[in-house]
C-alpha cells in the first residue's frame, strides 16, 4: 500500500492536516497581520477496482486508515483482508484513493448505478445515497463488550483534550479516540468531518489489531445515527460523545446492543442505552 505520510503531501505542505495562511487579526481595538493555522479540507475520491463510489470532503491525513475504515463501515468489504491495496494519487482537483478489493467483496461488484449522486460533505454521512434501505442500515448486535468505571470515562476525556494536535492548532476539526477499559487512550484520529474521524479510527484499530469489544470509542461531536451505525459495523460496544445523541441514534444503539453515552463532560455524562457496562469505581458511588 502507499505511504499516506508521504503521498498525502500537497504541494510541499507536510501532511499534518493543517496549513498556514495570513490573517488580519483584530483584538481589543488593534489590528495585526499574522500567520494562522487552518484545517485542510479537500475532495477524497474513493475508487474501487476502477469504479468511482464516492467523493468525501476530508482532511488529507491518515488516508490508509480512512480507506480501510470507510470500506468496512460502508459495508463495501467484510474483512480487512478484502482490501488488497491502496494507492494514493494526488491530482489537481484533490486526492484519489485507488482501492483494489478481492473478487468476493461487495465493492468488487459496483457499477455506475451504485455511485453516490453527490459528494459526501465533511459533515455528511449519507449524502448521495439513493435508497432508503441504504440510508438506514440495521447492523447485527455487537459483542458483550467490556465494563469500565465512570472514573475511566472521565480519565479518557481528560486525556483526549491533550491528544488533538490538529484541533489545538486550528480549532476546526473533530477527533475520534479509542480508550481501553482503564480509560487510557491508545489511538486518536482527527478530521474536519466527524464521520471521517471515526472511519479513520476504525481503520487504525483494524490495522493495529485492537479488539473493539475491549474498550470504548470517544468522539468530539454529537452522536448522530451515522456514528452509531459505523460503531456497530465495527463491533464497538461503547460509544461516548461529547455532545448530544439523536433519537434515531438512541434507537439504533439500543437494537445493536451499544452503550451510548452523550454529553460527556468533566464530572458528568448521560447514559442512554445499555448502562450495565458503566460501573461504580467503589460501593459509595452511585451507578
Amino acid at each position: 500500500m502507499g505511504n499516506p505520510e508521504h503521498d498525502a503531501t500537497i504541494e510541499g505542505t507536510a501532511a499534518v492536516g493543517f496549513v498556514s495562511r495570513r490573517v488580519n487579526r483584530w483584538r481589543h481595538g488593534k489590528a495585526t497581520c499574522e500567520d494562522d493555522c487552518v484545517a485542510e479540507e479537500m475532495p477524497i475520491a474513493m475508487v474501487y477496482n476502477g469504479v468511482s463510489f464516492a467523493v468525501m470532503m476530508a482532511t488529507p491525513h491518515d488516508l490508509e486508515d480512512f480507506a480501510l475504515g470507510f470500506s468496512l463501515s460502508e459495508g463495501l468489504i467484510a474483512t480487512p483482508e478484502q482490501l488488497q491495496d491502496v494507492q494514493v494519487h494526488t491530482l489537481l482537483e484533490g486526492i484519489e484513493l485507488a482501492l483494489r478489493v478481492a473478487p468476493e467483496a461487495h465493492a468488487a461488484h459496483l457499477d455506475r448505478a451504485h455511485e453516490r449522486l453527490i459528494p459526501g460533505r465533511s459533515g455528511c454521512g449519507i449524502c448521495g445515497t439513493r435508497d432508503l434501505e441504504q440510508a438506514i442500515r440495521q447492523n447485527p448486535p455487537v459483542g458483550a463488550g467490556s465494563t469500565l468505571t465512570h472514573d475511566a470515562l472521565e480519565h479518557a476525556l481528560g486525556e483526549l483534550q491533550t491528544r488533538q494536535p490538529m484541533n489545538a492548532a486550528t480549532g476546526a476539526v473533530h477527533a475520534a479516540a479509542w480508550a481501553d477499559s482503564n480509560g487510557d487512550i491508545l489511538l486518536v484520529r482527527e478530521d474536519v468531518g466527524r464521520h471521517n474521524a471515526l472511519d479513520k479510527l476504525i481503520g487504525a484499530m483494524r490495522h493495529a489489531g485492537i479488539d473493539p469489544n475491549a474498550g470504548m470509542a470517544l468522539v468530539t461531536s454529537r452522536a448522530s445515527y451515522e456514528m452509531v451505525t459505523k460503531s456497530a459495523s465495527a463491533g464497538i460496544a461503547i460509544l461516548a460523545a461529547i455532545s448530544a445523541p439523536t433519537a434515531l441514534a438512541i434507537e439504533l444503539a439500543r437494537s445493536a446492543g451499544i452503550t451510548l453515552i452523550g454529553f460527556t463532560r468533566p464530572g458528568s455524562h448521560n447514559i442512554y442505552t445499555h448502562p450495565h457496562r458503566l460501573i461504580p469505581a467503589h460501593s459509595g458511588e452511585l451507578p
